[in-house]
């Protein structure tokens, strides 16, 4: 009993802390509210923000659309023209392939380029669908659920990742799914978005990757990191 007892009081005060936390950013932040957001759209454009910024995945979103009328044109164009039309958004060569891999087994799946249906599953069914997809991590899923689906889910990206670390949230050498793995069923309902968006923010104006801003962070009292770039 003391083993099983033991890790549900670790969850439970994580759960505090990520509700604590959530108060404190949106005290700073604001909640932010969410713009009405395609499944399809939302699960391309995850697949071109990685491992690149913002604004080369979003340049490299538009530049796809820009050169193909519709997902339907995308899946049946061959990876090189992909590839000429994402090239802003880095490693090209790969996230046209899997762009195209993707839109190919939704329509095989779903029998037309349009994943809209999975709004109307519950959560856990919508994430083991596109669990199904291939190449659709952790993160991508999360992404998809939240800002598309509408539904409970926390995305870590870098910036989440690297603030759970020196927040003391997951352990300092947890790596993005395991940060995932441990943060997500403790997050409380309802504060899943303001929380992910707000971190984000605070992530690139305060608690930056490099030379943080420490003396200007409203967390430096609870944070065990402060003053160590790590």
């Amino acid at each position: 009993m003391r083993k099983l007892a033991a890790p549900r009081r670790a969850a439970r005060i994580l759960e505090r802390r990520l509700l604590t936390l959530a108060v404190r950013l949106a005290a700073i932040y604001g909640r932010p509210r969410l713009r009405a957001y395609d499944p399809l759209d939302c699960l391309v454009e995850t697949v071109l923000s990685q491992a690149t910024s913002d604004r080369n995945s979003e340049r490299a979103f538009l530049s796809l659309q820009a050169a193909f009328p519709s997902w339907s044109r995308v899946a049946l164009a061959p990876p090189r023209a992909i590839e000429r039309a994402i090239r802003s958004g880095g490693l090209a060569r790969t996230k046209s392939r899997r762009i195209r891999e993707l839109l190919r087994a939704v329509r095989a799946r779903e029998g037309r380029l349009d994943l809209r249906a999975l709004q109307r599953l519950p959560a856990a069914a919508a994430e083991a669908r596109l669990a199904g997809l291939p190449g659709v991590g952790p993160k991508t899923r999360a992404c998809v659920m939240l800002f598309a689906l509408r539904k409970h889910a926390f995305p870590v990206d870098t910036h989440v990742h690297r603030l759970a670390r020196r927040l003391g949230l997951v352990p300092a050498r947890a790596s993005a799914e395991r940060a995932h793995a441990l943060l997500a069923p403790a997050v409380p309902r309802g504060r899943a978005l303001d929380l992910h968006l707000n971190l984000i923010r605070h992530g690139r104006e305060v608690c930056r990757a490099r030379h943080p801003r420490c003396e200007a962070c409203a967390l430096r009292a609870a944070c065990p990191s402060r003053g160590v770039a790590a």
